[in-house]
């Protein structure tokens, strides 16, 4: 009950501000704020002005919402995201989500910086996620279930919709994108994993390793939203040939991959029927 009120408190805060009825909801990740350039906005919201939407720390996250047209349709992109490891609970970083799909979005398009282990890519690649393992220690759907927002036990087997992971093979194709499909792996950070825990993650079966969007992921199956989820590989994570890397070098290449992130999210959008 508590939620569900949180989640509507959030939704009347946005409504008061933008009368849009968007269909399509964005998370941006490390390093991909400025994609938000690309909405023609009608109104943009600090965090800070959302009830129960804590505060982005991570470097480069807005903290801002983004509401406006892009592609010919009505979105809402959500510049920043937060992070397990900024101390907060599964239901606050999934917050987002809950709100998208009380305001009436019917697709939720993830994205996010991550580190490679598939010794086939390379950085800067763009990867799209056609399924992801939990290695977060929890998981937002713990505690009292409300069926008003979705039912007790939510079926994974496909997390990333089939039919939008054929549309960005398609876009990526059409617009000769090099573009990654793979498993993506979430562990709770902010450490990077050391040479042994690698080669756990990629014995697991994993592509790529980051620290967010599972529970974004988990959260839209339970509300009933189709998603699409993107990673940027922003670091190669090779065990044996495995080198230090700092947040600037991160940032710089996600960065550089922007311009790829961009045109696939666009043309994606203006294909959704």
């Amino acid at each position: 009950m508590e939620l569900f009120n949180q989640i509507q408190e959030g939704a009347e805060a946005i409504r008061s501000k933008w009368k849009g009825a968007p269909r399509v909801a964005i998370i941006l990740g490390t390093g991909l704020g400025n994609f938000a350039q690309e909405i023609a906005a009608e109104a943009v919201i600090p965090y800070s002005a959302i009830p129960h939407f804590p505060e982005s720390t991570s470097p480069s996250h807005a903290g801002r919402l983004i509401c406006g047209k892009l592609s010919g349709k009505e979105v809402m992109a959500f510049e920043g995201r937060f992070h397990y490891y900024e101390g907060y609970s599964m239901r606050q970083i999934t917050m987002p989500v809950r709100v998208a799909k009380a305001l009436g979005c019917e697709f939720l398009i993830v994205s996010n910086a991550c580190g490679g282990m598939n010794p086939q890519f390379s950085r800067g690649d763009l990867m799209l996620i056609e399924d992801q393992i939990n290695l977060m220690g929890d998981n937002p759907l713990i505690g009292p279930n409300d069926e008003r927002l979705g039912i007790r036990f939510p079926d994974m087997c496909h997390p990333y919709d089939k039919e939008l992971l054929r549309l960005g093979r398609e876009v990526a194709l059409e617009n000769k994108i090099p573009c990654q499909q793979g498993v993506f792996v979430a562990v709770p950070g902010p450490n990077l994993e050391t040479r042994a825990e690698y080669r756990f993650l990629r014995q697991a079966g994993a592509d790529v390793v980051g620290m967010s969007t599972v529970p974004e992921a988990i959260v839209a199956v339970h509300a009933g939203l189709r998603t699409l989820g993107l990673s940027v590989i922003s670091d190669m994570c090779l065990p044996d040939a495995l080198e230090p890397v700092n947040v600037d070098s991160i940032l710089a290449t996600a960065r550089e991959a922007e311009a790829k992130l961009r045109v696939l999210v666009k043309e994606v959008i203006r294909k959704i029927p």
